[in-house]
């Protein structure tokens, strides 16, 4: 992201490289956010609001406005400045935790009052800061910290389908979409039409990307893109679920 003029150099060099453990996908993730703030050129309009958990390590990635939130609580906080100035780009930013467990309400009900911010969910199928263990979104036999002999969908139910979810309950005007880390470029396409949406001022945003976690996966680099390229798709379909319908020139 573009440095502003009275930035002063500490900030790059505290904030640069980021905090990350290696091979995480938030970087991607944030990565592509970056690029599409630059090229909307609306930097100076953006408040980036961030979740507890491995998420917390953006609160200071860009030089934007930013707020770190109590866990699940990114997307009310976010929806209030945006409802006190209604001309900031607010945007949400979050992990599979922070959304679709202790944050769900508040996704649902934004989601379905189809406010107008942007939410960027990380999907990486456990929770990682507190240790790998199992996330809604954490797959069929998975092993976690707390599915050690693999996650039963029986005992603990199946993994959680965001954006269908939130495709279903927005009204028209919502954006809602899925990328992934291993297309960066389509990933970042998905943010900028999620960012175009709220500039516009059409409805609720919505992007879930998924995440890699080799840490707490236990995996190296061939296995990490094998499981994000190959076995997250056939669970989390990636693709645009929904979008407003073009304006008549």
């Amino acid at each position: 992201m573009s440095k502003a003029p009275n930035m002063p150099k500490s900030w790059r060099e505290e904030t640069k490289p980021h905090k990350f453990c290696p091979g995480c996908g938030h970087g991607l993730v944030l990565k592509a956010l970056g690029q599409a703030i630059d090229e909307l050129g609306i930097q100076d309009r953006v408040v980036f609001g961030c979740d507890i958990g491995c998420s917390l390590l953006s609160f200071d990635f860009f030089n934007v406005d930013s707020v770190q939130t109590h866990h699940g609580r990114t997307t009310p906080v976010v929806t209030g400045v945006k409802r006190a100035r209604p001309d900031r780009i607010c945007i949400a930013y979050m992990g599979d935790g922070g959304g679709y467990a202790i944050g769900s309400q508040h996704l649902v009900n934004a989601a379905a009052r189809n406010e107008k911010i942007t939410v960027i969910l990380a999907n990486n199928c456990n929770y990682g800061m507190t240790g790998g263990q199992m996330a809604p979104t954490s797959l069929p036999g998975m092993k976690t910290e707390t599915t050690p002999y693999g996650r039963d969908p029986e005992v603990t139910g199946y993994p959680t389908q965001g954006p269908e979810m939130v495709s279903a309950i927005t009204r028209e005007g919502a954006y809602v979409a899925r990328g992934t880390v291993a297309n960066v470029r389509q990933l970042k396409n998905y943010i900028k039409k999620a960012l175009q949406n709220q500039v516009e001022g059409n409805g609720f945003s919505f992007v879930e990307a998924l995440s890699g976690c080799p840490t707490n996966w236990s995996t190296n680099a061939k296995d990490t893109w094998a499981f994000i390229e190959e076995t997250m798709p056939k669970y989390f379909k990636v693709g645009e679920l929904k979008a407003p319908a073009k304006k008549e020139e």
